[in-house]
Parts: structure tokens; C-alpha cells; sequence
């Protein structure tokens, strides 16, 4: 199982924020994020949204380090992207 997250560079109610995605399925990116502690509230469309404060938690947990264009291109890649304003969203 391998899952990914970016740095925590996107801010929002007062924080920032890293993605948390899967390039193989949700059921796999769902099955981490419970095993790592991460609350389902957390998942948005195609991503869980990981506070700053938890980043190093979730990498030792098993999360691999990438860019934000890499998350975007991997969930593209694995067909699992759900833009926003996109119907099935």
C-alpha cells in the first residue's frame, strides 16, 4: 500500500494543509488514513486534507513525500481526480 501527501503549503482556516491521496483507489486511501488516525470528516472528493501539525505523523506512518503537482498527477494518472464543480463530486 502506498499512499502520498504533499508539503504543507495550502492555507485554510487559519493553517496549513497537506492532501493525502492514492494512486491505486479510495478503499486504499481510506484504509490508511483510518490505520493513521485520520478522520473520515478529513476526506475531500479525492483527498484527505492533513493539518501541518500531523504531516511528520502521517510520513512515519508510511506516507510517501511528493510535490503538489505530483498528488495532481498521480490522481489523474490513476483516474481518481474529482475536481471541484465536476458533476460526481
Amino acid at each position: 500500500m502506498t499512499v502520498y501527501i504533499d508539503p504543507p503549503t495550502w492555507p485554510g482556516h487559519g493553517r496549513m494543509w497537506s492532501h493525502l491521496v492514492s494512486d491505486t483507489s479510495f478503499d486504499e486511501l481510506h484504509t490508511f488514513a483510518e490505520r493513521a488516525g485520520v478522520p473520515r470528516r478529513a476526506f475531500e472528493r479525492d483527498h484527505y486534507d492533513i493539518p501541518s501539525h500531523r504531516y511528520a505523523e502521517v510520513v512515519a506512518a508510511g506516507a510517501v513525500e511528493v510535490s503538489s503537482r505530483e498528488v495532481v498527477r498521480l490522481l489523474v494518472g490513476a483516474g481518481l481526480r474529482r475536481p471541484k464543480g465536476r458533476a460526481g463530486s
